[in-house]
């Protein structure tokens, strides 16, 4: 039977029951990764294992957010060592780029597309850097699942059609005006030009072959290798700023993660250069606020909405490569930089400056297994599928993160060789009394840390199980007095903060408002777990 299908119709609103395991649980946008972890578990791996290996599946199944030329962070809990560690896989800029360079070129802010904001990818070194500490299987075992996935081919999912389709349209003009660079892109990702339906096959011979290589050598060719020169090379050949020592000289690194207390839980961030910072300062200004009306009453919603802009505005001032920074962590997460901030807030909306502290775009996913070890991982490309250069034979997307660098020499986040960029990807982590909770994220550029919070209101203050807690209708400030609303918020509240102040637009995609994934262990071992339904992805549980 012929079966017609619209991708962007649908008759009713879905919401889906919250998942219980006993054994193990992998969540992400994409059914294939979530199933993909769980096989790995089963096999006799821990949520390590199934996090690489999901993190090496997502590219090939959700390009449109993250590539081989990504960058990650991830919050791993270590049962055995009861202690919480953070990776910061995010790349730096080459070592011959500056601002004035980019100024030269004619631009006066980054642009999105080329090479100017394509940085070193740190995605396959966090992958290496997180098996080789924690992993129990081989990086082939690992890359088995996605190197046979992108030989036969998998299905196009319904929401990656739509990022893909839009996608196109942003490349196609490039393609035509500059081939060398943006022709690769068309010749992967499109059919002569034309784009794929959804659940058609989509076959990636070249990211096998890619795959293969980086399990041989435990992804060490990806920058000192086959590899690397691939990359560099194209780079060289097409006005690129890459050497090979951009390369070799590359190291993820460990971190001490950041934390904030809320309401007796403990909310713990990646620190800077992500703007996690942004979601524990927000917290820490509601802290001392009362959320005594119900989840979606106005009062609610619009005391979230100030802290969160308060925050916002200061993060995106403030946040930088950490050797850059001349603003303290300790300085923006302090309880006198709070309570100074939560003293802005009444009843009117507040067009938001950054305060001073010193005073006196991707896929997120997470694992958890039977040890109790859990991973919140997140990588991406920042802008669906990045600069949209892709390395020819080699199916590598580069992404465009040094869009976030500034062109002005007195911000601290200022574009130069050799520097890490403001980054907007956030894994977030939940304990309790010095336990873990679990791991939680929400993907989507500037919502992420927006995200973070409202799931973390609707989770602590509202006591929302997972799938609830990510079902719940969202907001995101887009700057001065906006906001919008997705249209599943009640109309009455809309109308409230207008009155308010705030400039308020309602949404009709729930694309753009965050893409969310939470695990919670439970007392007696067991997990509880929602996944995004604003996303394609799905619950595998063990």
């Amino acid at each position: 039977m012929k079966v017609s299908f619209d991708p962007e119709k649908y008759s009713y609103g879905s919401r889906r029951n919250v998942v219980f395991a006993k054994k193990g649980m992998c969540s992400s946008t994409s059914p294939i990764a979530s199933q993909v972890g769980l096989e790995i578990l089963k096999s006799g791996g821990n949520a390590v294992d199934a996090a690489v290996a999901m993190a090496v599946t997502l590219p090939l199944t959700e390009p449109t957010s993250n590539g081989l030329g990504s960058d990650c962070f991830a919050l791993i809990w270590s049962a055995k060592d009861h202690r919480l560690y953070g990776l910061n896989a995010s790349g730096y800029s080459p070592k011959a780029l500056n601002a004035d360079l980019v100024r030269k070129a004619g631009y006066t802010e980054m642009p999105h597309e080329g090479w100017f904001p394509v940085m070193v990818p740190g995605a396959p070194a966090g992958w290496a850097a997180a098996r080789r500490r924690f992993g129990t299987k081989t990086m082939s075992e690992l890359m088995a699942p996605a190197i046979a996935y992108a030989r036969e081919g998998f299905c196009i999912p319904v929401n990656v059609y739509k990022m893909w389709k839009t996608e196109l349209e942003r490349f196609r003009p490039l393609a035509e005006k500059d081939p060398a660079l943006f022709g690769p892109w068309m010749n992967y990702f499109s059919k002569n030009g034309a784009m794929y339906e959804p659940g058609e096959t989509f076959i990636n011979p070249d990211y096998a072959e890619t795959l293969e290589k980086l399990a041989e050598t435990d992804c060490e060719s990806y920058y000192r290798g086959e590899i690397m020169k691939k990359i560099v090379e194209f780079s060289e050949a097409t006005g690129g700023y890459f050497t090979e020592e951009d390369f070799e000289s590359y190291q993820p690194q460990w971190v001490e993660p950041i934390s904030t207390e809320y309401r007796g839980y403990t909310v713990c961030e990646i620190p800077p250069n992500g703007h996690g910072i942004t979601v524990l300062m927000a917290l820490n200004i509601l802290n001392g606020m009362e959320l005594n009306g119900p989840r979606d009453s106005a009062d609610t919603w619009h005391k979230v909405i100030e802290a969160m802009k308060l925050a916002f505005i200061d993060a995106k001032t403030y946040v930088a490569d950490p050797r850059s920074m001349r603003t303290k962590v300790e300085d923006m997460l302090s309880e006198r930089y709070a309570s100074l901030r939560r003293a802005m807030i009444g009843k009117r909306a507040l067009y938001p400056e950054a305060g001073d502290p010193s005073c006196g775009g991707t896929v997120y996913f997470a694992a958890a297994d039977r040890e109790g070890n859990m991973v919140s991982w997140i990588q991406s490309n920042y802008m669906e599928f990045g600069s949209g250069i892709v390395v020819p034979g080699t199916a590598i997307t580069l992404q465009n993160r040094g869009a976030n660098f500034s062109l002005d020499p007195e911000s601290d986040n200022c574009l130069a060789g050799g520097k890490k960029s403001y980054h907007t990807i956030i894994p977030g982590f939940l304990m309790k009394d010095g336990e873990p909770v679990g791991p939680f994220g929400v993907m989507g550029g500037f919502m992420q840390p927006q995200g973070h919070v409202q799931v973390m209101v609707n989770t602590i203050d509202y006591q929302m199980n997972p799938q609830e807690a990510l079902d719940a209708p969202r907001f995101q400030w887009v700057g001065g007095k906006r906001i919008q609303l997705e249209r599943e918020a009640p109309a009455e509240v809309g109308r409230d903060l207008q009155e308010r102040g705030h400039e308020v637009s309602v949404v009709n995609t729930n694309l753009s408002m965050g893409r969310g994934q939470i695990i919670w262990r439970l007392d007696d071992g067991r997990y509880i777990g929602g996944t995004e339904p604003r996303a394609d992805g799905t619950i595998a549980a063990w």
